[in-house]
């Protein structure tokens, strides 16, 4: 039998509603006194907006961890450490207990006061602090905002670009939150990045070869979760070739066809949804530059 072979093809998406996005988030930033930066606990360099320096300027920002409850604390809180020494004010969220959403609002109250003594000394009247929230696709903006509120305001799907324009949102008395849609960057440079973007629910799935991402996702659990993966499937794994465990897991799970041959399709959606639903347990799958 030949052994299956991928493309290992380049993964790209930017729909002209991230764009358009961008283009509106520049035409009100004079509008805006604090950026809620979101990213993903579980990809804390591949979620952050390749360009975001150059999208908000030097506005001031509040960095948000989302999915902190799902994601490996020991290798996301280095990153913690990382972005604070880069001078970062940085919030990892609880989406589902609401831990330190608090948190995110008393930085803001800071912020805040400061504008508030600005305009006193101006001879003008406090206003509402006015923040926008930015991220990627499916990073849980949406739910943030409804925790950050509480109660159901925006609407959530899990699934990339389900939010397409800018609308305004009231927090409280006193602050206005302008929520934009997930963006992403022109050109995926980084393609180890782009498909960890790709195997989180990030980029959309009618674009991507999923075999090939399947066969990624396997690598990295090999590399850095390997029990996980053999709990998962409940499968004793004596090789670290991705293509041997994936037939492994087609015969565990019945990802076959007639004549007992894998089917890879089968079991690449079997891989790629346990992956996006967190069936692996908690998982980080950035890794420190000195790590990698």
């Amino acid at each position: 039998m030949n052994k299956k072979k991928f493309d290992n093809s380049p993964i790209n998406w930017y729909p002209g509603h991230m764009a358009k996005a961008k283009k509106n988030i520049k035409e009100n930033l004079n509008l805006i006194d604090v950026i809620y930066e979101v990213i993903d606990a579980r990809m804390p360099i591949s979620s952050k907006i390749a360009d975001i320096d150059e999208l908000i300027g030097n506005k001031k920002r509040i960095l948000i961890m989302t999915k902190y409850d799902l994601c490996d604390k020991e290798k996301t809180d280095p990153f913690i450490k990382y972005y604070e020494k880069l001078g970062y004010q940085v919030v990892p969220v609880d989406l589902i207990t609401r831990k330190n959403i608090k948190k995110i609002l008393e930085l803001s109250n800071e912020v805040s006061t400061e504008i508030t003594k600005k305009r006193a000394t101006k001879g003008l009247k406090p206003r509402s602090l006015r923040a926008l929230i930015v991220g990627i696709p499916n990073v849980g903006k949406s739910t943030l905002i409804n925790s950050l509120v509480g109660k159901k305001v925006a609407l959530v799907a899990n699934r990339p670009g389900f939010t397409k324009g800018l609308s305004w949102i009231r927090i409280g008395k006193n602050i206005e939150l302008l929520d934009s849609p997930g963006i992403l960057w022109p050109k995926l440079e980084n393609q180890h990045q782009a498909k960890i973007l790709a195997l989180l629910g990030t980029i959309k799935e009618d674009i991507l070869n999923k075999e090939d991402l399947a066969y990624f996702g396997i690598e990295l659990m090999l590399k850095y979760y390997k029990e996980n993966l053999s709990n998962r499937y409940k499968i004793t794994i004596t090789s670290n070739d991705p293509l041997s465990v994936m037939e492994q897991i087609a015969k565990r799970c019945g990802a076959l066809v007639r004549g007992g041959e894998v089917d890879y399709s089968k079991v690449s959606s079997i891989i790629l949804t346990d992956i996006k639903n967190n069936s692996f347990g908690n998982i980080t799958l950035d890794r420190m530059e000195d790590e990698q």
